[in-house]
């Protein structure tokens, strides 16, 4: 199948590593240019050299740096076909324990800075009346999982801006989806300290996504053919959520 990716333009942002950085490759595969960002200046000259992309360092949890790096990815590119906004995971742990500064801070790197790097993108998306925005969020955001209250919280919410934005640019011809990895052979996994033998025998499959398997999906979500796809929330999890 075409997917009529050769010679688009995106951001694939938190790439440096893990799903991000699966996305960013499997774009480059379909001739797409890439611009990648994370806040390790090392890793992203690293990671952008080994794809062909163009890197860009930004630490997403400060405010307006979401759009700031669009901003800058733009001006490399020329435009934007594609925004993938990918922000990694705020840090575990429980109500009790989570201070005004914790909410704060997982607030900035998750809500508003998706909220900035759409907002700066949508523009040049609507003067050339196409466009595909990727928000990476998490099967916890349908099925919330034990001791990720930052995360369940705000990415249930990312959900219900990806429906109403939708709606607001298709006549734009503009897609907006969230995709959901469910667990998945990335350093995140291995950050969270989760049993992998327990958490296998709980996914249909029986066994755990690789970044490839996300990442292809991604790809088809940014594709020509995904263009009457807009508004969902799709999970990527081998089966794993139970809500239909």
């Amino acid at each position: 199948m075409d997917l009529g990716l050769q010679g688009r333009r995106a951001l694939v942002m938190g790439a440096s590593r893990g799903l991000g950085r699966a996305v960013a490759k499997a774009l480059v595969a379909e001739g797409v240019r890439v611009a990648i960002c994370a806040r390790d200046a090392g890793r992203v000259a690293a990671t952008a050299a080994e794809l062909g992309a163009v890197g860009l360092v930004s630490d997403l949890s400060a405010p307006g740096a979401a759009a700031a790096v669009v901003r800058d990815a733009q001006s490399r590119l020329g435009h934007l076909d594609v925004l993938v906004v990918n922000t990694g995971g705020p840090p575990p742990g429980l109500f009790v324990d989570l201070s005004d500064a914790a909410w704060r801070t997982a607030f900035e790197q998750l809500w508003m800075s998706s909220v900035g790097a759409i907002r700066e993108a949508l523009p040049g998306m609507r003067a050339r009346r196409s466009g595909r925005i990727i928000l990476v969020t998490s099967v916890a955001a349908r099925e919330p999982v034990a001791n990720l209250m930052l995360s369940n919280s705000l990415r249930a919410g990312l959900h219900g801006l990806v429906n109403t934005l939708s709606k607001e640019v298709a006549a734009d011809q503009i897609t907006v989806n969230a995709l959901m990895p469910g667990y998945t052979l990335t350093e995140r996994l291995e950050e969270l300290h989760l049993d992998e033998a327990r958490l296998t025998a709980q996914i249909p499959a029986r066994r755990l996504g690789s970044p490839q398997d996300f990442a292809a999906v991604a790809v088809f979500l940014a594709s020509d053919p995904a263009g009457y796809v807009t508004g969902q929330a799709i999970a990527c999890d081998g089966g794993l959520l139970q809500a239909i």
